[in-house]
């Protein structure tokens, strides 16, 4: 299933701090993965999951697999950033492409697919994504607003 058809494009802005340089004053290549990984967790947030409560209601996302290509350095202060759009949707995962740009000229930097589970918190075993999760990544409306119910309905 294709995803996010009807929504917004989505961008996390964050900065290059002297702890994600290289000696070489460039972003060391594993620190973009952190910075992907934040933009995922900030997608959810704006659509209305929070990464904790949806712990506490024993799901959990986890990357299954990854690959990403470099195009060109980040340095120190740059402002970046990074896309997290939902390009498939399964039962139980969803594929992320995602884009790290610098702000003052939109050049790409790295690009990137994250192939994710959704799984048990307590027996990391594969669940359903809940149907409230999957309306909003399929833009839907009234996406983001979800009950518990809904949340446990996807077990």
């Amino acid at each position: 299933m294709r995803a996010q058809n009807g929504l917004e494009s989505f961008a996390h802005r964050c900065r290059v701090y002297y702890e994600d340089t290289d000696a070489g004053g460039i972003v060391y290549y594993v620190n973009y993965l952190k910075f992907m990984e934040r933009a995922r967790t900030e997608r959810l947030r704006e659509l209305g999951f929070a990464q904790s409560q949806l712990a506490g209601e024993d799901l959990l996302f986890v990357v299954h697999s990854s690959e990403a290509r470099y195009h060109a350095p980040a340095r120190l202060d740059d402002e970046l950033l990074v896309s997290a759009q939902v390009i498939e949707l399964n039962r139980a995962s969803l594929r992320f492409l995602q884009q790290v740009r610098r702000a003052t000229d939109n050049v790409l930097l790295c690009e990137g697919q994250f192939l994710v589970a959704c799984v048990r918190a307590d027996s990391l075993k594969p669940r359903a994504i809940p149907e409230a999760l999957r309306a909003a990544f399929a833009g839907v409306s009234g996406a983001g607003k979800h009950s518990e119910q809904e949340i446990k309905r996807g077990s």
